[in-house]
């Protein structure tokens, strides 16, 4: 994660740049022309840092690492989807996160809570067994 806290003026600043869409205390989000464009002058064969010096940003606001990480992160995407994706929303798409309990059939929903009860009937033990081991250190003493 970024460590770099965007202060007021310098928040101002990327603001004013026309490849910018927004800016946050801590994120920039670029504009999607801008990000094709940089993508494509990259793969020409210029370097991150003059891309983004020549569209009027100040590498020593935005951090020296910015560039080259920004334009890996967009030469994935622009390889994997294409360039259409720099022009739609994509958050939330293809999240590898807790599938959604609505879609599972009965007999999927009763594993789950097969698989549940095992995991609570381990914890009981856990539990137990700790607290038997307190008890006894204890005595010890």
């Amino acid at each position: 994660m970024n460590k770099q806290i965007f202060n007021e003026f310098q928040r101002k600043q990327l603001e004013n740049n026309q490849n910018v869409s927004h800016v946050s205390d801590r994120s920039i989000s670029y504009q999607p022309e801008f990000k094709v464009k940089a993508v494509k002058e990259n793969l020409e064969g210029k370097g991150p840092m003059e891309i983004f010096k020549e569209a009027g940003f100040d590498v020593d606001i935005i951090g020296h690492k910015k560039p080259s990480q920004c334009l890996k992160r967009w030469r994935r995407t622009y390889r994997e989807l294409g360039e259409e994706v720099f022009f739609e929303e994509r958050r939330g798409k293809g999240a590898t996160g807790r599938p959604s309990s609505k879609d599972l059939t009965a007999e999927q929903k009763l594993k789950n809570a097969e698989a549940r009860i095992k995991f609570l009937e381990a914890e009981n033990d856990f539990l137990k067994k700790l607290e038997e081991l307190e008890r006894q250190a204890k005595k010890k003493k």
